[in-house]
């Protein structure tokens, strides 16, 4: 079914009411009515124009997310932060991040959802230009401004997924949806790479967070001027009536049923009871967990490794290289794309002959990452290439599943709790994952350096060690995917009888 910016190449006559749009969540369901064909010419050029904009705007958001972590040797010695201070800046993030995601969901799921996007951005990017002007008398500033960009983060990452929902159908959804993930890793990537490049173009990492805003203007105008100021929510009757290339469409008259708006709290609940939905939003908080931790630390950990090695010298006085940082951003994006499109062909393949093929696309990478990682904190001492190499396939396994859960949770749950159940998606992989990971990490790395000598060996050591945790937590994520598995085809049916 075409979306209502362009019915006028559908040939549907008829006016849908208004809870259909972006203003609720209520769906029509219709008992009789008039047949009115539609047209099955596929989506229109505005619908990818549409995405286009999503897609970019994406990539800022994740930009934003790592350009501390490319960074971070000099903001450590800038603001004299420990390892657990350091951890503690993107748990401050993420937890803010977190927190908002229900609140956005709510609204996304009620109001208009371009205002609600138009204006975390807006609000985001100038929080990160006033970051750059923090002195380092005032770190908790600087804080404050970290969980404020959390924020402003979590209004997109809730809606923007659900509006390329609206727009297409399953198949190509998923296509658009994996085009839309890859940003992730490719955000994150450019993240490191812009944070680095202008610290050591400009010798300030202050001018790292100058840029990022910028291109959030550009995006906030594209919002405005390309993306509409309404989208059709599809409903499962939508889906299946849309198959046929007829829709049934209910006037105002005796014999219409419409199911009534339902509260915050019966939409959690029902969530809750979604088996599919819960154990596939634990294996998304093992993937936050371990990624968070990745992106926070592992130019840090290659850092303190070639020291070790005698590859590099230690940087107590100048400023600290930025080339891990830019490897490790290039690796990102790399294995990010590969793996995002790996991962939706693989599952668009294997859906054909399994109906739990992405459940178990999803368990079998996170098994195959977590080995990855711990072959590469095991030879990170005597040879830093085949450290960056498995460092590389972990990240491209991790990278599989991001658009995969996604389609998960779209399908399994009924459209008029989507918002609602990517924010709840968001809050409890944060929570448990990467809001604590960082944090975690820096934590115990500092409880192993106070049992032991201050020497550059074991401030490698303390780092290899701590994180074996993600290794154990990538395990973990592997056994949700596959609890997934049990409950999906079940879950499936029934969101689409709602």
């Amino acid at each position: 079914m075409q979306n209502p910016g362009a019915h006028e190449n559908t040939g549907l006559q008829c006016q849908l009411p208004p809870e259909e749009l972006s203003y609720g969540t209520t769906a029509v369901h219709v008992r009789q009515g008039p047949s009115v064909p539609v047209s099955r010419s596929g989506p229109a050029k505005r619908d990818y124009l549409t995405v286009a904009v999503l897609c970019y705007g994406n990539l800022i958001n994740f930009m934003d997310w790592f350009i501390v972590p490319g960074i971070l040797l000099d903001i450590q010695k800038y603001f004299k932060l420990s390892n657990g201070d350091t951890g503690l800046l993107q748990t401050v993030f993420i937890l803010c991040y977190m927190l908002a995601a229900p609140v956005f969901g709510y609204l996304g799921d009620r109001y208009n959802r371009k205002i609600i996007l138009g204006t975390g951005i807006f609000f985001w990017s100038g929080v990160t230009l006033g970051s750059s002007f923090i002195s380092e008398l005032y770190y908790w500033v600087f804080f404050l401004s970290r969980g404020l960009v959390g924020i402003g983060t979590a209004s997109y990452s809730t809606i923007a997924p659900t509006i390329i929902a609206d727009l297409f159908e399953e198949g190509k959804r998923t296509t658009m949806l994996s085009i839309f993930y890859i940003f992730i890793p490719v955000g994150s990537g450019l993240g490191y790479v812009l944070a680095a490049g202008m610290a050591d173009i400009m010798d300030d990492w202050h001018w790292a967070f100058r840029i990022t805003p910028c291109l959030g203007g550009l995006a906030l105008v594209l919002l405005i001027l390309l993306v509409p100021h309404t989208t059709l929510r599809r409903t499962a009757a939508h889906r299946a009536l849309s198959i046929s290339g007829t829709i049934r469409v209910a006037a105002e008259k005796p014999g219409v049923q419409r199911t009534a708006k339902t509260t915050w709290c019966q939409d959690v609940i029902s969530l809750a009871k979604n088996w599919s939905f819960v154990w596939s939003s634990l294996g998304l908080t093992a993937m936050a967990f371990v990624t968070g931790a990745l992106g926070m630390w592992i130019p840090l950990f290659l850092y303190r490794a070639q020291v070790v090695q005698g590859i590099v010298s230690p940087c107590l006085q100048e400023s600290c290289s930025s080339s891990n940082s830019l490897i490790f951003g290039g690796i990102t994006i790399g294995s990010g794309i590969l793996g995002v499109i790996a991962g939706a062909e693989v599952a668009r393949r294997l859906r054909k002959i399994n109906n739990k093929a992405d459940p178990l696309i999803c368990a079998t990478s996170m098994f195959i990452s977590a080995v990855c990682l711990y072959i590469a904190l095991m030879v990170a001492q005597v040879n830093i290439l085949s450290t960056f190499i498995f460092i590389a396939l972990g990240e491209l396994f991790l990278s599989v599943n991001w658009a995969v859960v996604t389609d998960i949770l779209l399908y399994v749950v009924t459209p008029r709790r989507q918002s609602t159940a990517i924010a709840l998606q968001i809050l409890a992989s944060h929570l448990l994952g990467d809001a604590g990971s960082s944090y975690l990490i820096g934590i115990i790395s500092n409880a192993i350096q106070a049992e032991n000598s201050h020497s550059f060996q074991w401030n490698f050591w303390s780092m290899q060690y701590s994180f074996i945790v993600c290794v154990f937590v990538g395990i973990f994520g592997g056994g949700f995917f596959l609890l997934t598995s049990f409950y999906i085809e079940e879950d499936r049916k029934e969101a689409e009888r709602l």
